[in-house]
């Protein structure tokens, strides 16, 4: 059984910080309580420039796109663990980049919040914010449903199962690693 997700993008530039994804002045929410949790979700990506137009509209608590597609370096800056959390509290599922900071990236798996592949092309100057799309976990692959083109992403390796089972301690507890 293949594993898809689609929905509407939000697409970005290179050098996406932790600033922009979730600005400090949030980070005394706890993401441990889930009221905390939807509120950090709610100021997702609240440090982007105007360009970028809404992550989330006003009066809502959850983005209207489950995938962001971006350039390099996403989620540089601080090694804040919030940013992925807002992001998934956001309702994003994925993540695709062509490159990321490697912290953000180790973040999304010890989390278990979004699945953070990469892009073998530079989809953010080829795919616009609102665009159709589905991703294939079994094919490596993205569809563009509004363009009707296919591209091909890489492998998402060993951090899938980790992230499936909803974070570094949660699939320790699953595999025996550590004790339930």
């Amino acid at each position: 059984m293949s594993k898809v997700i689609r929905g509407a993008i939000f697409v970005l530039d290179d050098n996406i910080d932790t600033d922009q994804i979730i600005p400090a002045e949030y980070l005394t929410l706890v993401p441990s309580k889930p009221d905390e949790y939807e509120k950090l979700g709610s100021y997702a990506m609240a440090g982007l420039p105007d360009r970028y137009g809404k992550f989330i509209t006003s009066g809502e608590m959850k983005t209207a796109y489950p995938i962001i597609i971006a350039g390099e370096n996403f989620g540089c800056g601080s090694s804040r663990e919030h940013a992925p959390i807002a992001l998934g509290a956001s309702g994003v599922k994925v993540v695709v980049a062509q490159s990321y900071a490697r912290i953000f990236f180790r973040n999304c798996a010890a989390t278990g919040e979004l699945y953070p592949w990469e892009s073998v092309e530079r989809l953010c100057q080829q795919f616009k914010t609102g665009q159709e799309v589905s991703i294939d976990f079994e094919q490596n692959n993205i569809i563009n449903h509004t363009l009707g083109k296919e591209y091909a992403l890489k492998p998402i390796g060993e951090v899938g199962p980790v992230i499936d089972a909803g974070g570094i301690f949660a699939y320790a507890r699953q595999t025996g690693m550590i004790s339930r």
